[in-house]
Order: C-alpha cells, then sequence, then structure tokens
C-alpha cells in the first residue's frame, strides 16, 4: 500500500456513484483524496486550474452531459501536462464500441457499472502500484546520476 495519500479526481455527474465509488475507496484503507465533478468540462477546469492540485488517478463515467467521457479522454491525452494522469473508466456501458473506444484513447482501465467493487479496487490498485514502483525506479535513477 502507499505510504502517501493519494488524490483522485473522480468525474461522475450521478451523486448516489459518486459516495459508493469514494466510499469503495476509502474502505481499502489507502489515504486518498478525492475531489468530484460533475461533467469533462469541470474536470478540465479543475485539471487546469493554478490552485488545482494534480490528481494521481483520474476515475471518469462516459456518459455526463456537456462533455462525455470519450471526449475528456482524448482531450486529457493530448494535453502534455494531463496525458500521464492514468485514467480508469468505470461506467453503465458494457458495448464493444465504448470499451474499445476508451482503450483507443489511452484508458488504463475499464470497468462497469453496477461496480463489481473488487474489480474496480484491483484496477485502482494496479495502478497505485504500478506508478508507484515506476515514481520508485524513476527517483532512484535520479539518485544514482546525481552521485
Amino acid at each position: 500500500m502507499p505510504a502517501y495519500a493519494r488524490d483522485i479526481l473522480l468525474v461522475e455527474d450521478d451523486a448516489a456513484d459518486a459516495i459508493l465509488i469514494a466510499e469503495a475507496l476509502a474502505e481499502r484503507g489507502t489515504r486518498r483524496t478525492i475531489t468530484q465533478v460533475g461533467d469533462g468540462i469541470a474536470a478540465l477546469d479543475h485539471l487546469r486550474s493554478t490552485h488545482g492540485v494534480r490528481p494521481d488517478l483520474i476515475v471518469t463515467d462516459l456518459n455526463m452531459p456537456r462533455m462525455n467521457g470519450h471526449e475528456l479522454l482524448g482531450l486529457l491525452k493530448t494535453d502534455k501536462r494531463l496525458r500521464t494522469i492514468p485514467v480508469v473508466v468505470l461506467t453503465s456501458s458494457s458495448s464493444d464500441t465504448d470499451v474499445l473506444a476508451a482503450y483507443g484513447s489511452h484508458a488504463n482501465a475499464y470497468v462497469t457499472k453496477p461496480i463489481a467493487l473488487d474489480e474496480f479496487i484491483t484496477a485502482v490498485q494496479s495502478i497505485d502500484d504500478f506508478f508507484l514502483r515506476t515514481a520508485t525506479i524513476v527517483g532512484s535513477e535520479e539518485v544514482d546520476d546525481s552521485e
């Protein structure tokens, strides 16, 4: 389990789903700060604001007003400052078209609602572990280079 708090941006327009997702993450014991916004436009506003904390993970729905998850993924992955943030798509759609489009836009995981909590937590933990390992390796290399 990571030794530091993880910041998550939850892009979800359904308040009940947002509560369930936050509770699922909190139950696993990892310290997390969750910021929830209701659509892709609000997510981009938050990510691009000077006071917004860069999240360690973005969890997004696909079906939202104003800007949907597919549009958000497309914009995230073309923005040099944002494209390295891992993204879990959490949506009610299990259509092959949506799954392929999400992975085609570089989503890191795709989980369908109703939430299979264990599957969702496994996806988030795998992403946490991968990026924590990567940061540790990069940090070690930086230390070695400076000696």
